[in-house]
């Protein structure tokens, strides 16, 4: 989509989709107190909810799981949505016209042009199912489907279609319906015959409709149901690249399969559109298939997008293939993209050579399952093939098979396991000899030093020496645990900047940075004035849940966003409405709690002072000593009113 979504339509999508019913489709939400709704969490596996949903300021943050966010954020995790496709689908449903900025194009003819199209993919596959039921021809793709053990009730789930035999059927329905003939043939669903004249693209074929990740129909997929007519055109057609239908970022079953990827951060990757089905019935809802291209980049993207994997430890991409010579072929293909993945990589390849979709028919639905479960790095299976290809009774072979898996061993992204496997190579080579084979691998070309682990650049859990966790390190931890009451009146406090600003108003931002003992309050605090501060951000926001948003964009480290997303959804510890005074109280509590901690330092230094040899320090020490507890006798009157 050309153009740049302006921020006033972007608040609008936020005021309007309300992120309880948002989030209400996919979570059961019960009342928790304090205005919180909760539920168990859709991103992780948990007995006990901890999804908490506060509707007055518009974010959701799970404490098991520390995933949070707005109601756009939301969106993008549970359908692996980039942010402008997020926002326009809640723009949809929410019935809010967005015309965008830039891009050298008119915002109004862009979004007409892709609605337009968008609405002729649905009717095209409202088109071909309704064949598959009523066309005479169609018995066909019924034989097709009744010889890979699917029914009638899969073919609708899966949306399966067919095209019939005629070269204008579906022309003449979307005709008819006013798509233009330029609409058809720019979003492949026609063409122009020998004569010029326009006809369909797929004819006496089984379809499958290709959907994004919103789960719109961007294409289809088509298989020649005439395997002796070669003129009828290759076995498989999919759609070509048109505004909508991007193959090389597309993968089939995603739409089917995102909410099962996000929950168990697995993807399984298959070869073909009747695999794709084949898992899913099997058991293995996380299968997806590339649509007519090689696995590639672009496709590593997407499924990054689908797991979230940002922690290495937690998701897996596992490529189901065939066990055939192009099967492996295409797993060794797959690997040239490994390094690119965060998560583990692993291939499932079946040694007699069946795809998932023949070996659920042969053995049934527990092979498919025992298949993935079965897996195999996929590091590991790439050193095996290399392996595989030389003579290994040989000296000559062994050191020729060396060579050859060395750079595989190089490209291992963690220090560790890279070492590991060096020296697996050695057993899997024969030598022997575990210090050749690691100075052999250390001296390939191009090879990472195997003496120590690389410096981290960059991350999960990397930031700048001032970030709060570089502050946890050099400190030795954070100033006092969850339970201690000054940490408490700490959180109290920020939490009321965050959820009530408008009774905090200047109060709060008249604190200082001293007050706030926790490394991480400081960064929030420091967040909070790089926001505008309470009084002037809200004013510039105008609502609570825009004023929270703001304060999560203005810190460039994700920890700390986290935990004011935490904060704003987090309940407050009063058993009534916040109010006037709840706030003044907790104010003067947590600047009770500084001041205590300079009357300490400043009595420490009283005790260490000769008032004969030094009577000005001494003078000047317990003067400010006597201000202090004047002050703080203030500060405990104005507290008196906190529950």
């Amino acid at each position: 989509m050309t153009g740049r979504i302006p921020d006033e339509a972007i608040a609008l999508v936020r005021e309007r989709a309300r992120i309880e019913d948002v989030i209400g489709e996919h979570v059961q939400l019960r009342p928790a107190g304090s205005g919180n709704l909760r539920g168990l969490c859709p991103f992780h596996e948990e007995k006990t909810p901890s999804f908490n949903v506060k509707p007055s300021t518009g974010v959701y943050y799970c404490f098991g799981c520390q995933q949070g966010g707005d109601v756009i954020g939301f969106v993008r995790a549970i359908d692996g949505l980039t942010f402008p496709e997020a926002v326009e689908r809640l723009a949809r449903k929410a019935g809010v016209t967005i015309t965008y900025e830039g891009g050298g194009t008119t915002s109004r003819s862009v979004v007409s042009q892709r609605h337009r199209l968008l609405e002729a993919h649905r009717v095209a596959a409202q088109f071909y199912a309704e064949q598959l039921s009523t066309a005479a021809s169609a018995r066909a793709g019924w034989d097709f489907l009744a010889a890979r053990g699917f029914d009638a009730d899969v073919a609708a789930h899966f949306g399966v279609g067919y095209a019939p035999q005629g070269w204008k059927e579906l022309t003449r329905h979307l005709l008819a319906r006013r798509f233009t003939p330029e609409e058809l043939e720019l979003g492949g669903l026609a063409k122009r015959g020998a004569r010029g004249e326009l006809v369909d693209r797929f004819r006496h074929r089984l379809v499958w409709p290709i959907r994004d990740l919103s789960g719109e129909v961007v294409g289809f997929g088509g298989r020649r149901l005439a395997d002796d007519d070669e003129k009828a055109g290759p076995k498989y057609l999919n759609s070509p690249e048109t505004p909508l239908f991007k193959k090389a970022h597309l993968l089939y079953g995603a739409d089917l399969a995102r909410r099962e990827i996000a929950r168990r951060y697995q993807v399984v990757v298959v070869e073909g559109y009747t695999d794709v089905m084949a898992c899913h019935l099997a058991g293995v809802a996380t299968a997806v298939a590339t649509c007519g291209t090689a696995f590639g980049s672009d496709h590593v993207g997407t499924v990054r997008r689908l797991l979230m994997d940002s922690d290495a430890q937690r998701g897996e991409v596992i490529f189901a293939f065939d066990g055939d010579a192009a099967g492996q072929k295409a797993a060794m293909r797959a690997f040239e993209h490994e390094e690119r993945f965060v998560a583990q990589t692993y291939v499932a390849v079946e040694p007699s050579g069946l795809d998932p979709c023949d070996l659920r028919l042969a053995r049934g639905d527990a092979a498919v399952r025992e298949l993935v479960a079965s897996r195999v790095p996929l590091v590991e299976f790439a050193l095996r093939q290399v392996l595989g290809r030389h003579d290994l009774d040989s000296i000559e072979g062994r050191v020729a098979a060396l060579d050859a898996a060395a750079p595989i061993v190089n490209r291992i992204k963690d220090w560790s396991l890279r070492q590991r496997y060096a020296i697996q190579l050695d057993r899997w080579t024969g030598f022997n000899d575990e210090e050749f084979v690691l100075r052999r691998v250390t001296e390939h070309p191009s090879a990472p030093m195997l003496d120590g682990p690389p410096v981290r650049r960059g991350g999960k859990g990397a930031g700048p020496a001032g970030s709060p966790a570089a502050q946890r390190g050099a400190r030795g931890g954070a100033a006092g645990g969850p339970d201690d009451p000054a940490v408490i009146v700490e959180r109290e406090t920020l939490k009321i900047a965050l959820q009530c600003p408008g009774l905090a108003g200047p109060m709060f931002d008249e604190l200082d940075a001293e007050v706030f003992t926790v490394p991480e309050h400081r960064a929030v605090l420091g967040a909070i004035a790089a926001a505008g501060g309470v009084s002037a951000g809200l004013a510039a926001a105008g609502d609570v849940a825009t004023w929270v948003g703001m304060v999560v964009a203005a810190t460039p480290h994700d920890s700390v966003a986290r935990l004011v997303t935490a904060l704003a959804v987090e309940s407050m510890l009063v058993d009534h409405e916040v109010d006037d005074g709840y706030v003044a109280a907790q104010l003067a509590r947590v600047q009770e709690a500084a001041v205590d901690r300079r009357i300490n330092e400043v009595k420490s230094r009283v005790q260490r002072l000769n008032p004969v040899t030094d009577p000005e320090a001494f003078n000047q020490a317990f003067g400010e000593l006597i201000a202090l507890e004047q002050y703080k006798k203030e500060l405990r009157g104005r507290g008196s009113g906190a529950t």
